[in-house]
């Protein structure tokens, strides 16, 4: 069978995709397959030539990857790819859409309001520690933390604003941050993630290694890891993903949990959160990338 992984992308995501997707590929051909690697920035003509039975794995982050065009694409050629649909992707990668989908459920989420550079400094949640984050957009670019808003730097809210005229503002939850990924409905173990001392988990330190990646969490009882990883079916289920997501939550120091957002194509470098749990679950990236060609050939038929 032959596997067709798509990596890179024209995102600011595409080294990282770029790594992930290699990453992927050899765990393919480790397990086995016949793989070839494309990267979508060179157009889309070599999809039109693959054979229907093609499993298509898009390892892709960002706009034009993980936001619902590439899927319809794939859709529209009746190819199989792993991940959520083209509908489900554009909903999880709009934070407000997912915001409104999640708290409609009765999820619990930080308390947050849409906003844009002329509406941002008036509103009342600036006033108070928050996390101003790019509405669409992922791997921590465009997330500003402000603990003390007095503080707050000009250039670097601009530069948020420069990725996307929309962006969410949101309360800053202080506590433990971890990510629960999400393998075909079922929670694996949560990680919790510690930046470096006086840092955040932002991009540089999120690939650097400098961020120490706890699977199972040291700092969250059982029980709180238990509720957590309920909370992240729960999202995977009303979001309307399928094969794989990650949710990552914030859990404050009184044991409550807050959802902060979903992704539908998380990291798969040596580095990233999802392999590392998959493998406390027994799955090594092979095994682990076996299971998601296994997935997409029982939803296809194949």
């Amino acid at each position: 069978m032959l596997v067709v992984v798509l990596g890179g992308g024209d995102s600011p995501e595409r080294e990282v995709s770029l790594r992930s997707a290699k990453a992927v590929a050899d765990a393919a051909r480790a397990a086995g397959f016949e793989v070839v690697e494309l990267d979508p920035r060179d157009g889309l003509a070599a999809l039109d030539k693959l054979p229907k039975s093609t499993v298509v794995l898009p390892i892709l982050h960002g706009a034009g990857g993980e936001d619902g065009t590439l899927q319809a694409e794939l859709q529209k050629r009746g190819l199989p790819y792993m991940g959520a649909d083209s509908r489900s992707s554009k909903a999880c990668f709009d934070k407000w859409q997912t915001r409104q989908a999640l708290t409609k459920a009765g999820l619990p989420m930080p308390e947050g309001v849409f906003v844009t550079a002329e509406t941002y400094a008036a509103q009342p949640l600036a006033k108070r520690p928050h996390v101003l984050k790019v509405n669409r957009g992922g791997s921590s670019i465009g997330t500003l933390i402000v603990r003390d808003p007095a503080k707050v730097d000009a250039r670097q809210v601009q530069a948020v604003f420069e990725l996307d005229k929309q962006a969410i503002l949101e309360e800053l939850i202080e506590g433990t941050e971890i990510t629960v990924p999400v393998l075909d409905q079922t929670a694996l173990t949560p990680i919790e993630i510690r930046p470096p001392e006086g840092g955040e988990f932002d991009y540089e330190n999120k690939y650097s290694g400098v961020t120490a990646e706890l699977c199972p969490p040291e700092s969250v009882s059982e029980a709180v890891q238990k509720q957590a990883m309920k909370l992240a079916e729960r999202v995977h289920k009303v979001m309307g993903c399928r094969h794989l997501s990650r949710t990552d939550l914030m859990i404050d120091s009184g044991g409550h949990s807050f959802i902060l957002e979903i992704n539908t194509i998380p990291g798969l470098t040596a580095q990233s959160l999802f392999p590392k749990s998959a493998a406390v679950a027994g799955l090594d990236m092979p095994k682990l990338v076996a299971r998601f060609i296994a997935m997409v050939k029982r939803d296809y038929h194949l």
